[in-house]
């Protein structure tokens, strides 16, 4: 059995209508708050509304920063993190999907240290300190897993470069998740949200980092979104499928914060920045079924547990024989799903494949994947995905 070390700060509320606790839990880092949201968003309103009213009944001042935008950039940050500085918050509140959540924590850095956000990205020298602001995270998404790491993704455009911040001081001091404030999600984005948390699931469960803790949440997590996200995408209305799928993303992001994600991840974010206009569980969804191909037999026993996961009728076969099969599982949940997808769907031209297998191995998630590939094998991938 392997060493590990586990760790996880983030105290994590979770159930129905724990949205009204955020005033009460707020409460022990400061009076003045900034929340963290996208432009207004009709179907999260109300739960916008409970949010500040808990607040201020526990005489917490909010300010609002609303200017969060998908795949958020590093000239977003800097005006989330000037309104910080210029109304001296005592801590930032993330309310929304990954993109708000991964805002706020790129704004608590950014507000407190000298420099832009980029100059504090995992690889660089300078790194985040405890200066950082307090974070709380409260997701209306299930699949980014934000609310429970210590990443905060952001993209430069001028650079088409996109990137994290990853310090343990970027954990959230809390994670409210409240499955009533993603009954409205939409369709689509549900789609897109669960198959993310799957994919954070199923690659830390491939990697080598993983420990038999990780192994656990991840392969819940998974179980999870097999079971739940079909019925989830068809009626997002039904609060136990709601309940369930932000329970699997919060495991799948405990997993990813301990174990690590791989090769698919490194290439949905070198898609993101180069393409801004694609989803990152978009990405994901359209390298998938040629990751399964390429990786199989390299990861057996680990592929076939998943298969397995799927299909009941798989326990008796081989670990290769069951491994195989997810070839043709994973297109077939995706098509389920609604999210049998391909790189040209996007209007991502096929010369520009190349450029998108050099910057896949910018970040370093290739490398932890049960068969690390090269430039030319990322471009076969991007080929066959295309």
């Amino acid at each position: 059995m392997k060493s590990f070390a586990y760790y996880q700060p983030t105290r994590i509320i979770f159930g129905q209508d724990k949205s009204e606790e955020i005033g009460q839990l707020a409460a022990a880092f400061g009076r003045k708050c900034l929340l963290v949201t996208t432009p207004e968003i009709p179907e999260l309103l109300s739960g916008f509304e409970i949010v500040v009213k808990s607040l201020k009944r526990q005489g917490i001042s909010v300010v609002h920063f609303s200017e969060v935008v998908p795949n958020p950039t590093v000239e977003n940050v800097a005006k989330g993190s000037a309104l910080a500085k210029k109304e001296k918050v005592e801590m930032v509140i993330g309310f929304g999907g990954g993109s708000s959540i991964d805002s706020a924590k790129a704004i608590a850095v950014e507000a407190t240290h000298p420099d832009s956000c980029w100059a504090y990205l995992f690889s660089s020298r300078n790194q985040p300190t405890a200066a950082t602001l307090p974070i709380i995270a409260m997701p209306t998404t299930s699949g980014t897993g934000s609310h429970v790491t210590q990443v905060a993704v952001v993209t430069n455009p001028q650079e088409k470069y996109k990137s994290a911040l990853f310090s343990n001081f970027l954990y959230p001091k809390i994670a409210i998740v409240d499955p009533k404030n993603m009954l409205t999600l939409p369709h689509r984005m549900t789609a897109v949200t669960g198959f993310d948390a799957f994919s954070h699931a199923f690659e830390t469960f491939i990697n080598p980092n993983s420990s038999p803790y990780t192994d656990i949440l991840a392969f819940e997590a998974m179980r999870i979104v097999i079971n739940y996200l079909p019925e989830t995408v068809i009626n997002g209305q039904k609060m136990e499928n709601r309940s369930w799928m932000a329970w699997a993303d919060t495991l799948a992001g405990l997993s990813i914060a301990n174990g690590g994600v791989t090769l698919p991840h490194g290439i949905a974010m070198a898609t993101g920045g180069l393409f801004p206009h694609v989803a990152h569980g978009e990405a994901l969804a359209a390298v998938y079924p040629a990751m399964i191909e390429y990786t199989y037999k390299f990861s057996s026993e680990r592929f076939a547990a998943v298969a397995r996961l799927f299909d009941r009728s798989l326990e008796g076969r081989s670990d290769d024989e069951a491994a195989k099969k997810l070839v043709e599982i994973i297109p077939d949940f995706l098509e389920k799903i609604g999210l049998r997808l391909h790189l040209s769907n996007f209007g991502i031209k096929g010369e520009e494949l190349e450029n998108l297998a050099e910057a896949s191995m910018v970040l370093p998630d290739y490398k932890n994947h049960p068969r690390v590939a090269n430039k030319k094998q990322i471009y076969e991938i991007l080929k066959r995905s295309y």
